[in-house]
């Protein structure tokens, strides 16, 4: 639905705005607001700021229309504005347009003309609109990924790389933050999400130090992946580093923040997956050596980094590790011994 604020003192143009337009009032396409002079169009745009246009006329108590236009454009620079007045000289459309006026109609109002002009200042909006939010998207995306990567990203050779699907061998870690779901329930959403952002920085942190890649953030749990030359060392080494930063921290509204993490090594598929439909394809790897890591983050203790013997056989000559016992995981039809690294 399109808002449109007119400003006028003529209160018959309300009428006749109604009457005009009341096709595409019923089919909800335009929704229309009324003003009586600057000052109330000032409070209606407060009162309604997703309004898209304003047809204002000139001459108005209070506050006229030259000036409504002045102040719009300090505090609404997306919201344009149509002049429709009587004063249809060439000095006034001189002084509409130096002020920022985006069109001009003369009164008495031709309602065709003056419909095309609102759908052509419509386009106009949605036009501004798309080139601004396509220019945040990119900000955004240079905020996190390398220059390298975003020309890499708009060559050829990315179009075909990115549906390659391969075998990989590579170590899975899941970390979570124990019992963050309390702090949720008792403090503002601004106050977990930058608690929550915190943790995940510093812990992002430690996963690029060790060369690992951030696959994801789920709730208030991360997913690495680590890959190539002594992946499971490094993905150890950095789950040990991320458990000591965090509980090195001050608490936070009586919640002092700790970990469980779970990690495992082995064989996944690494590929693009999600829906072409919706635009939105996840590069991630899936497999069983995924969700044992995830099943062995659930049975860490708080504080706890745990393995399968699997990854103990691997690593426990570099670690101290400690054996915990066996235990049923989850689709699972033997036990599976755990074991969990100390330092």
């Amino acid at each position: 639905m399109i808002k449109i604020l007119i400003v006028d003192d003529e209160t018959d143009l309300e009428i006749l705005i109604r009457q005009k337009f009341r096709k595409k009032i019923r089919e909800q396409y335009y929704e229309f607001f009324f003003a009586v002079n600057g000052n109330d169009a000032l409070k209606k745009m407060q009162e309604y700021p997703d309004v898209e246009i304003v047809l204002s006329d000139i001459n108005m108590p209070e506050m006229d229309g030259l000036t409504l236009l002045t102040k719009l454009n300090e505090t609404n620079p997306l919201v344009k504005t149509v002049m429709v007045s009587a004063y249809g000289d060439m000095e006034n459309i001189r002084k509409a347009m130096n002020r920022g006026a985006f069109d001009f109609v003369t009164k008495p109002v031709d309602f065709e003309d003056l419909e095309l002009t609102m759908e052509k200042t419509i386009q106009h909006v949605n036009l501004i609109r798309e080139t601004l939010k396509a220019i945040k998207e990119n900000n955004i995306l240079k905020m996190y990924v390398d220059e390298n990567v975003l020309n890499f990203m708009g060559s050829r050779e990315f179009e075909t790389s990115i549906m390659v699907n391969e075998t990989v061998e590579a170590t899975v870690a899941f970390i979570d933050i124990c019992s963050f779901t309390s702090i949720s329930e008792r403090e503002s959403p601004n106050k977990v999400v930058a608690l929550l952002n915190k943790y995940f920085d510093l812990m992002v942190k430690e996963i690029i130090a060790q060369q690992g890649i951030v696959d994801k953030f789920m709730g208030d749990c991360v997913m690495a992946v680590f890959k190539g030359s002594y992946h499971i060392d490094r993905a150890i080494d950095a789950c040990l580093a991320i458990r000591t930063t965090i509980e090195e921290l001050e608490g936070e509204s009586d919640f002092f923040p700790k970990v469980a993490i779970g990690i495992n090594s082995g064989e996944m598929i690494s590929g693009n997956i999600g829906s072409a439909t919706l635009r939105r394809l996840d590069y991630t790897v899936i497999g069983d050596t995924v969700n044992i890591a995830q099943r062995l983050q659930r049975a860490a203790g708080v504080g706890q980094i745990v393995i399968s013997e699997a990854g103990y056989e691997k690593i426990k000559q570099s670690f101290n590790c400690k054996l915990i016992g066996p235990a049923v995981l989850k689709n699972k039809a033997e036990e599976v011994l755990l074991y969990e690294v100390l330092n």
